[in-house]
C-alpha cells in the first residue's frame, strides 16, 4: 500500500470508526486496511487509534493528523482535477451541511435544479441544527446563519433573516395584536424549545430589552410550532425563513416588527483553497443569485 492510499484508508477508518467499514468504503479487505494503518503508525512512531472490540477511536495525535491528512488528500485531488480539466467542469460528490428547515425549504429545490444542470455531480446533504466542523466532518460547503467567527473559511453572503413573533389572522381576530413586547404576557405563547415555566425573549436592535413570557405549549419541533400557530392557537417566535411560505400566502403574520433584533446574516462558506474545485465554485455561483432573490431572505 503506497503512502497516499494509506492516508485515504486512515481517513476512511477514522470517519467510519471501524476498520471493517472503512475498508468496505475503500474497496479493500479489513486485514488490508488494518495493515495499512499499522504501517502508517509505525512510520510515524505514534498511535493514531485506540482499539476496542466494538469500535476504534482517534487519539489526540490522530485527530490532529486527520485534519492534516484530509488537507493533503484534498490538495492532491485539486491538483489532479486541474490537470485533467475537472477544475473547469463540475464533477464528483458535493457535501453540503445546512440547518434542517432552511435545507428543506430552500437548499433542496436549488440543489435539485443544480444537479439537473450538472449531471456529473452527485450530492450528499446533511441537515443539522448545529455548527459542524467542516474539515473534521468532510464538508465542501456549509450554510451558516448568524455572525461568523474568524476562521480559514471563505464566506459569501446570500441574505439575512429576522427573529420574529408571528400568529395566524384567526388568532389576532380573537385576541388582538400585541403592540409592545410587554403585552405578550396577555397572549398564548408557543415555545420552540423544551421550555421551563418561563422563557426570556429579547427585543430591540441590540437585544437589550428582555421580556419573560410564560409558554402554554413547548415544542421541540419548529414545524410543529408553526402548524399550531397556523391553526390560530397562539403566538410563536421563529426565524423569518422558517415561515417564508406561510408569510407569502398570509397563513401567518408578523407582529412587533419595530422591536425586532437586528437581522442575522446568511452565508455560504467553504474551506479556503486557492483552487476550489469546480463543483464548489459552480454551486455557490448557482445558489447565490437564487437565494438572494427570495424576498424573505432579503
Amino acid at each position: 500500500m503506497d503512502r497516499l492510499q494509506s492516508l485515504e484508508v486512515f481517513i476512511a477508518v477514522a470517519e467510519a470508526e471501524s476498520f471493517a467499514e472503512g475498508a468496505r468504503r475503500m474497496g479493500l479487505s479489513a486485514p488490508s486496511a488494518t495493515r495499512g494503518v499499522n504501517a502508517l503508525e509505525e512510520r510515524l512512531g505514534a498511535r493514531l487509534f485506540t482499539r476496542t472490540t466494538r469500535r476504534v477511536r482517534l487519539t489526540d495525535v490522530g485527530r490532529t493528523y486527520l485534519e492534516d491528512a484530509r488537507a493533503i488528500v484534498a490538495q492532491l485531488q485539486a491538483a489532479d482535477e486541474a490537470a485533467s480539466g475537472a477544475a473547469a467542469n463540475p464533477v464528483g460528490e458535493l457535501r453540503i451541511t445546512c440547518p434542517n428547515e432552511f435545507g428543506r425549504i430552500y437548499i433542496t429545490p436549488i440543489l435539485a435544479e443544480f444537479l439537473d444542470t450538472y449531471p456529473d455531480v452527485t450530492a450528499d446533504v446533511v441537515m443539522v441544527d448545529r455548527v459542524v466542523n467542516m474539515v473534521e466532518e468532510g464538508f465542501d460547503i456549509a450554510l451558516r446563519i448568524g455572525p461568523l467567527p474568524s476562521s480559514g473559511l471563505i464566506a459569501v453572503r446570500v441574505g439575512s433573516v429576522r427573529l420574529m413573533v408571528c400568529g395566524a389572522p384567526a388568532y389576532f381576530e380573537r385576541h388582538g395584536r400585541p403592540k409592545t413586547p410587554a403585552e405578550l404576557a396577555n397572549h398564548r405563547i408557543i415555545a420552540t424549545a423544551p421550555a421551563s415555566r418561563s422563557t426570556e425573549w429579547r427585543f430591540g436592535a441590540d437585544r437589550s430589552q428582555t421580556v419573560r413570557v410564560q409558554p402554554r405549549l413547548a415544542l421541540s419541533s419548529i414545524a410543529a410550532a408553526r402548524e399550531v400557530a397556523e391553526r390560530g392557537w397562539g403566538l410563536t417566535r421563529v426565524l423569518s425563513y422558517q415561515i417564508g411560505p406561510e408569510l407569502d400566502d398570509g397563513r401567518l403574520q408578523g407582529v412587533l416588527e419595530d422591536f425586532e433584533p437586528d437581522p442575522l446574516p446568511i452565508h455560504l462558506v467553504h474551506v479556503e483553497n486557492r483552487r476550489a474545485p469546480a463543483k464548489i465554485r459552480s454551486f455557490i455561483d448557482f445558489a447565490k443569485p437564487r437565494l438572494r432573490s427570495i424576498p424573505v431572505l432579503g
